[in-house]
């Protein structure tokens, strides 16, 4: 399997697919160390994985650098990367023990009554290319604490990196038959639902995870599924500073190319800033510096995948021919690698495909509103259910707003950020299940009930 560097449409490496011969042999290793890995006590398994986070710093600048390799990263923004996989780790870590220990819930003279949080098993991590890192710690990381064992496959597209996980974890003390990586395309993701996971823990597009649910269904175990969002994005007219305002939203909307779950992907803006608002915007869009990746000073790279410039040009079609109107961008850029002009489309409608459908890369459509009851029609207007921004200066107005949206995770006065702390979860076509916060780190358990009744 060759890895393309996306900056260049170059080969960078040639990677050995996993056959479904050495898939099974690494699914049977993890199955016999399971048992073995969870009589690890936790505080064992947590100084593993801190282990792996400082390995995670030491290694920092050549894993930025083979992100930026295969996916188009910016450098800056690929150090950013690991550093944000490192803060999620160190809350888990620093919070495991509170929130997987057995745990008391009512005592008298003659009865105790507790849960334990035992191990699901032989966890399935099927993962995503856009931040394999980031999003790989979500999942084999708590599994890993948890005591469970790990199949990790990431995508073809982060090959590099994942092979770069393995090693480290491998180097931090987690055992060979405690972590395996399963290395392919779509043929080895199936090879993977074949096999009798304990678990199956998916990030990426709906299609993709509502025929893996369907898959392991019969199966009646876990599935988790951290699919797409059309994240909608609201302006008010009460906001104190423009200029701030747009600066911080369109890098909601572009950081990492717009490939991100929970990058803007639909702005409204109050008609009564909406002119001033725009300016500013595209002003910001404009000042970026678009090229290759491992040069100083640029915010938007290659895309990851070649394919999705056939699907943005689609989208901005489909929009001008009904009525939208070009403020920059709009069209790749020729040449080597895989380019793409950061777009702004203005006089956008919900009959649109860019207002409706996922488009994962630099472009945003920008809509006027007249009031703030048209503003919450147009963001509940969708099938999607992951993430919903409001800025104003009024926490009372933004509360009332987004607590009518039904989506996983709602922002005032910010946008595209996750925490470890709280949980990441979605809603409707965004997927289903929790990662992050203590219910991230207790869905790899299940939780077992104790009644144990004092001697007479």
């Amino acid at each position: 399997m060759l890895i393309i560097n996306p900056a260049t449409g170059e080969a960078i490496r040639d990677v050995a697919e996993d056959t479904k011969e050495s898939v099974q042999k690494k699914f049977d290793r993890l199955k016999a160390g399971q048992a073995a890995w969870a009589t690890h006590s936790l505080a064992s398994r947590v100084n593993v994985l801190a282990r792996f986070s400082a390995l995670l710093d030491s290694y920092k600048d050549t894993l930025a650098a083979d992100l930026t390799a295969e996916m188009g990263k910016p450098l800056t923004q690929a150090r950013n990367e690991i550093n944000g996989a490192r803060a999620r780790i160190s809350w888990m870590i620093e919070n495991a023990e509170k929130f997987l220990s057995d745990e008391i819930m009512s005592e008298s003279d003659r009865m105790i009554e507790k849960i334990v949080y035992e191990p699901l098993g032989v966890i399935c991590n099927i993962s995503a290319w856009n931040y394999p890192y980031l999003v790989g710690v979500n999942v084999f990381v708590p599994a890993l604490i948890a005591g469970n064992t790990v199949m990790y496959k990431p995508s073809e597209y982060a090959t590099v990196s994942g092979i770069s996980i393995e090693r480290l974890l491998k180097e931090a003390g987690v055992p060979d038959d405690a972590f395996q990586i399963a290395i392919g395309g779509r043929a080895t993701g199936e090879l993977l639902l074949d096999l009798p996971f304990d678990g199956y823990f998916f990030t990426g597009s709906y299609q993709t995870g509502k025929y893996i649910y369907e898959r392991v269904a019969p199966r009646m175990v876990p599935c988790q599924c951290e699919l797409g969002g059309k994240d909608p994005l609201y302006v008010c007219d009460d906001i104190a500073d423009i200029h701030a305002v747009a600066a911080a939203t369109a890098d909601g909307a572009f950081y990492n190319n717009g490939q991100s779950c929970c990058a803007v992907e639909r702005i409204y803006v109050h008609e009564k800033i909406y002119d001033a608002y725009v300016d500013a915007f595209v002003n910001e869009v404009k000042s970026w510096k678009v090229g290759n990746p491992t040069e100083p000073g640029v915010y938007i790279g290659p895309l990851a995948r070649d394919a999705q410039r056939a699907v943005l040009e689609a989208q901005i079609q489909d929009a001008v021919d009904k009525g939208a109107i070009i403020a920059c961008g709009g069209s790749r850029i020729e040449g080597k690698g895989y380019y793409f002009r950061p777009t702004v489309l203005l006089n956008v409608t919900h009959g649109m495909r860019v207002m409706r459908e996922e488009s994962f890369g630099p472009v945003i459509g920008i809509m006027k509103v007249h009031d703030d009851e048209e503003a919450l029609w147009l963001m509940q207007d969708t099938e999607y259910g992951l993430t919903a921004s409001v800025y104003s200066d009024s926490e009372q107005r933004a509360h009332r707003i987004l607590s009518a949206i039904d989506a996983g995770t709602g922002y005032w006065n910010c946008c595209d950020r996750v925490s470890a702390a709280v949980p990441w979860s979605g809603r409707r076509h965004s997927g289903i299940g929790v990662t992050l916060s203590h219910a991230g780190l207790r869905a790899f358990t299940k939780p077992k009930a104790y009644h144990v009744k004092r001697s007479m």
